[in-house]
């Protein structure tokens, strides 16, 4: 049984507040300090939620929520140029979840303070002070707040990593910006089904909006990257005309774009991964989410393994008899599936910006790939099944998952 009974956790997002619930369900009372001055409405793009992200959702009893605002993807796609064929899927699992990141957010920290979680606003962390019983967070504004353990649950660009260990790495961009809108063009496909589409120039995806039009995402390959106030900073009309040209030989790429109102414009900005994080804990102090793993976009992963990590440090904090060894097992349980995950996830991103002989070929072998290399047992099986068991205990053997 644990000494834990209480515990800071650093960043409001998405991580945080399942964190918070999650904590608050094994019996520790967790406050979430946000850096930003209020709630994230309007704030990013969209999101999916795989199967098992939706899954472990139950255990903190926030996944009816978060489906009731999320569109299923029942098919998935793929086209080069003409020639589109269905990708197999897994058989007897969920739809994918695809939501608006900012919607999801407001979900979970409705969920949260429903639950009895309090979140601070404008509470950005400057440093932490340890001692035998516990571990204090300073803020910016001068406070304090002291409990036994602090996670950190901000994000890519984590303050908290980097108290950890100050020779962490930081994110690597991937060499693609993010943008995405709803264009008044009605693709010709069914409700429910994304297409992943390679164009001359760039890789962009799409599915039917439930209330008309088609959303569309792409990831334009650019050689300099940008911080997301840079890429704001450039007015979303010039974003629009450069799309429109990378896109423009495209079908329905360039229905997509030419139907698209700079105004609704969403600036993603610089897509960036998470190379292996030598430490996730040091202390009283240990990473969730992106802050720890953040594999590309590709993945479709990011945001169910950030919360499987939230819920599966819940459990070990319940039940190992101290801090050591909780994020000693935390780590055991979680490191080797996200790093095959962002392994895979970059993988496919060296393919999303094919060359001109890559890309001729691609329609000839894409019936062949779908019959060998594209299992999807083999490929998501493992990652789409995964299930976290709340109620079983967790021990400290190194052989157990």
């Amino acid at each position: 049984m644990t000494t834990v009974r209480t515990a800071i956790v650093i960043g409001g997002g998405i991580a945080g507040p399942v964190t918070a619930l999650a904590l608050r369900r094994a019996g520790i009372a967790a406050t979430v300090y946000e850096a930003y001055p209020s709630t994230a409405d309007g704030v990013g793009g969209t999101l999916a939620l795989a199967p098992n992200g939706v899954a472990v959702l139950r255990a903190v009893g926030a996944d009816s929520a978060v489906t009731a605002i999320a569109t299923p993807i029942h098919r998935t796609a793929m086209a080069v140029g003409r020639k589109r064929l269905d990708l197999p899927g897994l058989a007897d699992v969920p739809p994918l979840q695809v939501v608006h990141r900012a919607d999801l957010h407001r979900a979970l920290h409705d969920r949260a303070v429903a639950a009895g979680v309090v979140i601070e606003h404008d509470k950005r962390l400057v440093d932490t002070q340890e001692t035998a019983t516990g571990i204090t967070a300073r803020f910016a504004d001068g406070s304090t707040a002291t409990a036994d353990v602090l996670v950190g649950a901000d994000g890519i660009r984590s303050t908290v990593r980097t108290l950890i260990d100050p020779d962490a790495p930081g994110p690597r961009y991937t060499g693609l910006l993010g943008f995405e809108a709803v264009a008044r063009h009605e693709v010709d496909a069914e409700p429910g089904t994304m297409t992943f589409a390679f164009g001359r120039r760039g890789y962009y995806l799409y599915w039917p909006e439930p209330g008309g039009g088609t959303r569309w995402g792409v990831n334009l390959p650019q050689q300099r990257p940008m911080t997301l106030p840079e890429a704001r900073a450039v007015p979303a009309a010039e974003w629009l005309r450069a799309l429109r040209a990378a896109y423009g030989d495209d079908d329905p790429g360039r229905q997509l774009m030419l139907t698209s109102s700079a105004d609704d414009l969403q600036v993603v900005g610089s897509l960036l991964i998470m190379p292996p994080v030598p430490r996730w804990h040091r202390g009283r102090m240990v990473l969730v989410g992106d802050s720890a793993h953040a594999p590309s976009n590709s993945s479709g992963q990011g945001a169910s393994l950030a919360i499987e990590s939230a819920v599966q440090l819940a459990r070990c904090l319940r039940d190992l008899p101290d801090v050591a060894s909780a994020f000693t097992a935390y780590e055991r349980l979680r490191r080797d599936r996200v790093e095959k995950v962002a392994a895979r996830a970059a993988r496919i991103n060296r393919a999303k910006a094919p060359g001109a002989v890559a890309r001729a070929l691609m329609p000839l072998l894409m019936p062949l790939l779908m019959k060998t290399a594209m299992d999807p047992e083999k490929t998501m099986g493992h990652e789409q099944r995964y299930v976290i068991d709340w109620d079983a205990p967790v021990t400290s053997d190194p052989a157990a998952r």
